[in-house]
This record gives C-alpha cells, sequence and structure tokens, in this order.
C-alpha cells in the first residue's frame, strides 16, 4: 500500500511537471524524452535481470506496453485537448471499478460488498471533485474528448490486468523496464511526423521536468505501482488512482498556486474515505 500511495504521489506530479514541460517542448518530444530517459536508467540493471521466460509470455508483455505507456498516452493527450480537466476527471474515475470488473472476470478475484461501496465512494468524490473544480479551458470537442478518455481508460485496464497476470512469473522492476523500452522505440517515429516540433535548444526549468518525468515518474511511479499490483489485489490496488485528482489539485496549489475551491474540501475527504473502504483485508487475502 505504501508503494501504491508513493505511485498516486508521483502520477499526481506529473501533471504539474508536463506543465513545465509543455512550455518549451512539443509534447511528442516530452513524451519520448521521459521514456527514453527511464530506459536508459534501466540499461545499467541489466546484469541484475533474472527473467523466468516462458513460452507464450512474449504476447502478454508486448500486449502491457502496447497498452501503456503506448496507446494510454496517445488518447490522453488527444483526450485533454477535446474536453474539459473536469469531464475528463470523471471518466478516470471509471477506472478503479472497470479494473476490478475485468479483474473478477479475467483473474477471478474476490470482489466484496464493502470493495464495491468504497469504489462507489470514491468514483462519487472523484466526480464531485472535478465538477467543482474551476476550469478554464475551452472544450472544442468535449464528446470526441470523453471518448478519447473512455478509450485511455480501456487501456489502462488492459495493463493492469495483463501486468497482475505477469507478476506471477517476474519482477516489478523487470516489467517497469519492458514498459520504459517499449515506449521509447513506439514514440520515436512520432519525433519525425510533420506536426512535431522539434527543441533547437535547452531549456533548463523544461528540460530538468523531462528528466523528472523520466526518473521519478515513469521509472518510480511505474516502479511502485507494479510492485504494488504484485503484492495485493488488481482491483484494490487499481483503487489508489482515485487519489490522483485529489493530490494533483494539492500540488497545484502548492507549486502553482492553484486553490481548492470550498466544495473540493469534502469531495477530497470522500476519496480518501473511499479508498480506505475499499481495502477489503478479506478480498486481499483471498485474492492474492
Amino acid at each position: 500500500m505504501v508503494s501504491l500511495l508513493a505511485a498516486a504521489v508521483l502520477w499526481a506530479s506529473s501533471f504539474v511537471a508536463l506543465k513545465m514541460a509543455f512550455r518549451a517542448y512539443d509534447p511528442m518530444v516530452v513524451i519520448f524524452g521521459r521514456m527514453a530517459i527511464a530506459g536508459l536508467c534501466f540499461l545499467f540493471f541489466i546484469p541484475t535481470f533474472r527473467i523466468p521466460y516462458r513460452k507464450g509470455d512474449l504476447r502478454y508483455l508486448a500486449f502491457m506496453a502496447f497498452c501503456e505507456p503506448c496507446l494510454y498516452f496517445i488518447f490522453e493527450a488527444m483526450a485533454i485537448e477535446n474536453t474539459t480537466a473536469s469531464q475528463a476527471g470523471m471518466i478516470c474515475a471509471m477506472l478503479p471499478l472497470m479494473v476490478a470488473i475485468a479483474a473478477r472476470i479475467f483473474l477471478g478475484e474476490v470482489l466484496t460488498l464493502r470493495t464495491v461501496l468504497g469504489f462507489i465512494l470514491a468514483m462519487a468524490g472523484v466526480v464531485w471533485l472535478s465538477m467543482a473544480g474551476e476550469s478554464s479551458q475551452n472544450a472544442p470537442h468535449p464528446v470526441l474528448g470523453n471518448f478519447y478518455e473512455f478509450v485511455a481508460m480501456v487501456c489502462a485496464v488492459g495493463y493492469m490486468i495483463t501486468l497482475k497476470h505477469l507478476c506471477a512469473r517476474y519482477s516489478p522492476f523487470f516489467l517497469t523496464a519492458v514498459q520504459a523500452w517499449a515506449g521509447s522505440l513506439f514514440f520515436l517515429p512520432f519525433l519525425f511526423l510533420p506536426g512535431t516540433k522539434l527543441p533547437t535548444g535547452f531549456d533548463p526549468v523544461s528540460g530538468m521536468a523531462v528528466i523528472y518525468l523520466g526518473t521519478f515518474v515513469t521509472l518510480g511511479a511505474y516502479g511502485a505501482y507494479n510492485f504494488g499490483t504484485s503484492r495485493i489485489p488488481a482491483s484494490q490496488a487499481a483503487a489508489f488512482v482515485n487519489l490522483i485528482p485529489v493530490l494533483s489539485v494539492i500540488m497545484g496549489w502548492v507549486v502553482l498556486g492553484e486553490r481548492f475551491t470550498v466544495l473540493q474540501y469534502p469531495a477530497a475527504v470522500m476519496v480518501f474515505a473511499g479508498i480506505y473502504l475499499s481495502q477489503d483485508p478479506r478480498a486481499r487475502a483471498k485474492g492474492r
């Protein structure tokens, strides 16, 4: 649970880092940069990897990485371009329940009433938090943007369920390395698209933000989440995703000077309460 909390904190901080990185660099350059930096970091640990490969696992490894970071990052970027952050947050609130249902179907994990009630409470808190936010961003194509966000959540479900399946044989650290290397190769061709603006110089603030995204977020957050998912059921691990909107608002307040609205305080409390309620020890014991 500590690892999952750390992953949520790091993922939440990525919104602030992305804002800083996008000030000087094209989004595709930033995404490739964070993947490449994480991939380079993992090269130093190759001698420590013990890979108990089993025939047929390659398709699971490829599917996991293709879902996230590859497709997920693309659809997430298109969603934010077309809809508001508030509406996207409402779609994101569906993720834990989608994972819980998929884990019940594909992994046979226990889905208790307490877990379901915790999800509902946390989802309601995220929706409330999103609707109470005072967004100034335009939404040129909200329906299309919300559809893209939903597809991104489907990709995240595929990643989380496949990850739980692979954790039985592979270390979380190795699986995180696979994601980084696959993401680097996947996003490399995007640098040469006509619409991508390649950097002409090094901006210190934006450059450090990309380095942070590659090391602490891509390497650290995914590593922590993969480790946490290997220790508790995937459905309960996904509940920590609901912390990200709350933590991102807090970090926006601390780093960027943004503020909670009056109605966002009780919404944040609801999210934390839902996370606590969903962690049913009976389901955790049966779902390992």
